[in-house]
């Protein structure tokens, strides 16, 4: 059996049941899925995304409601941009393609906020086609099963790609179910840290357990700080907006964070981000909230 068999194998009676996995699921659930999933664990986006799916199960439903209902929809997910890519990908969805996630990749990447991995995820998963989706996960596998190496590098890269198209079948259907197993693995087996080589499918042919050569001492990448940092700053700032239907006067917002000068940062860098808006003189709202014409720049 090749590796693509034997992880189809395994993926059958190991795979995790995940809602946005489950036969109905529409292109558009996989989309809102794949964006939500980008460095956030699976726990917090399920949820998530059963509440983004019930309020907005078409891009139309999405694209009718302003960006700010996107924002605070996005809650605590995190990387709240990601909300305002999804928004502006479901208008485009309905101005170019009718309202339909369209299958072809080139038609996907051409979207708001669709990159590479992305693109090729939903191209794969929502419609079965034969396409090398290449994450963490997957590189780690390959890396590891293949080229005898314990990590991969801190990104993709073309020769990523090249290397996991190799393994896969040449049938459309099957190549997809490849890909989605070689993930799962990564995620729950072949893990960065404490993989748990007995329980791989690949256990007798993996080319790094066959050296015999232990995991690098540290974690593969440096964890993010995130207290005190201008994210964790713009997450409290956020959270006051996406509470309030109104405008919410700077005083509020400077009872949130002591710091003067990394609190105007961070909300400078929410305007410029399309984030949120400024009202008035000194009244913020979330992005599409402010009434036309009343807008201004104050950074």
């Amino acid at each position: 059996m090749t590796l693509a068999d034997e992880a189809i194998t395994w993926y059958a009676a190991n795979a995790r049941d995940l809602p946005w996995r489950q036969p109905d699921t529409t292109p558009w659930g996989v989309l809102v899925s794949e964006v939500m999933l980008q460095q956030t664990p699976v726990v917090r986006v399920e949820p998530a995304w059963r509440s983004w799916m019930t309020r907005w199960p078409v891009p139309a439903a999405l694209a009718d409601d302003p960006p700010s209902e996107a924002i605070r929809m996005w809650g605590r997910l995190g990387y709240p941009r990601r909300a305002m890519r999804l928004h502006a990908c479901a208008v485009a969805i309905v101005e170019r393609h009718g309202g339909r996630v369209p299958s072809d990749l080139d038609e996907l990447l051409a979207l708001p906020g669709v990159g590479t991995y992305t693109g090729r995820a939903v191209a794969t998963f929502a419609y079965g086609q034969r396409h090398p989706v290449v994450d963490t996960n997957v590189r780690r596998v390959v890396c590891r099963a293949v080229e005898g190496k314990p990590d991969a590098g801190p990104a993709t890269t073309t020769a990523d790609l090249v290397a996991m198209e190799a393994l896969l079948p040449p049938d459309a259907p099957t190549a997809a179910r490849a890909s989605i197993a070689f993930m799962e693995l990564g995620a729950i087996v072949c893990t960065a840290r404490s993989p748990r080589c007995v329980d791989c499918p690949f256990h007798q042919v993996c080319a790094w357990r066959l050296t015999g050569q232990p995991l690098p001492e540290g974690p593969s990448r440096k964890p993010q700080r995130y207290a005190g940092t201008d994210r964790q700053v713009r997450g409290l700032l956020l959270e006051v907006l996406r509470h309030t239907t109104g405008p919410v006067p700077r005083q509020r917002l400077d009872m949130v964070w002591q710091d003067e000068v990394q609190r105007t940062r961070a909300l400078a860098g929410m305007v410029e981000d399309g984030l949120i808006e400024t009202l008035g003189a000194d009244d913020f709202v979330l992005a599409g909230d402010a009434p036309k014409g009343e807008i201004q720049t104050l950074f």
